[in-house]
């Protein structure tokens, strides 16, 4: 029996393309007052958005968020790696409304392309792989469809 730790083998990886300089995408993803826009952009009916950031490698973001105060989800990220607007290095821990919680370790990169931002994420540390199925799937493409929406929002 070994106590090797394999949960970093599940983990995902995905890309995206926005409409906006890396570092007017960079700013969205980690400025605090920004998010709490994105963050709800989509949704038809306001719910709960609070969040604080610390940008500093060893500072932290918390975010708390859902339809109500009953039903809440928080994260809080510990930035580890902060090369604006290259790259952002997060262990982030999450728990869902019944209380479960998550840790895994985030990398966003930010590059530069002819229509914009190629925004690259890498996730890992699931605890398996139906989890990070929904996180490639629901998470992810949510959060970036609202990114999305803000910069062509706040270009126009």
């Amino acid at each position: 029996m070994s106590d090797i730790d394999t949960s970093e083998t599940i983990g995902l990886r995905l890309t995206r393309e926005l409409p906006a300089t890396p570092e007017e995408v960079f700013d969205a993803y980690t400025d605090a007052e920004k998010q709490k826009i994105w963050f709800s952009i989509l949704d038809e009916e306001p719910g709960i958005v609070e969040i604080e950031v610390d940008l500093r490698v060893g500072g932290k973001q918390v975010a708390v968020w859902g339809p109500n105060r009953d039903t809440l989800f928080r994260e809080e990220q510990v930035f580890l790696e902060i090369d604006r607007p290259h790259r952002l290095v997060t262990e982030s821990t999450g728990w869902d409304p019944s209380g479960q919680q998550m840790t895994t370790r985030v990398v966003v990169t930010f590059d530069p392309i002819e229509s914009g931002t190629l925004v690259t994420i890498e996730q890992t540390g699931f605890p398996t792989p139906d989890v990070r199925d929904f996180f490639s799937t629901m998470v992810w493409v949510g959060a970036l469809d609202r990114i999305e929406a803000f910069l062509v929002r706040s270009a126009g």
